[in-house]
């Protein structure tokens, strides 16, 4: 029945940084950006592989409980094909990663980085 990821969404506190943090800075492409005045909420889809990160704005939203463990999402992860130049890649453009770890289940190299709001995001090498 499930088949893939179609999406994962993301409500920035300040829409135009998290914009171009995901466009400029992950340059992820834009498939479609929609304001909803009903909603005072911009709705920009990204393109990332066969996904989709879906970034909206609401006024006034509440603030992530704790990182990484509050309930919810732990961390969105980027599957990369070597990590040293994603995180040279990143570095270049001013994002602050942590050191690379290794999984001892995968035997994996692995590291994170935020975005604007703080939400942790992880590199991944195939």
């Amino acid at each position: 029945m499930l088949k893939r990821i179609h999406h994962t969404a993301i409500i920035a506190s300040d829409y135009e940084k998290s914009k171009e943090f995901y466009t400029e800075i992950l340059e992820l492409k834009v498939i479609n950006e929609t304001y909803r005045e009903e909603r005072k909420s911009y709705k920009l889809d990204l393109a990332i592989g066969s996904a989709q990160i879906e970034l909206f704005s609401f006024p006034d939203p509440p603030k992530r409980p704790s990182m990484p463990e509050a309930r919810g999402l732990r961390h969105l992860c980027f599957e990369v094909n070597d990590i040293e130049k994603a995180v040279s890649w990143l570095g270049k453009k001013g994002v602050e990663v942590e050191p690379i770890r290794v999984d001892p289940i995968t035997d994996k190299r692995f590291t994170f980085f935020k975005d604007p709001d703080d939400l942790p995001l992880e590199l991944y090498e195939r």
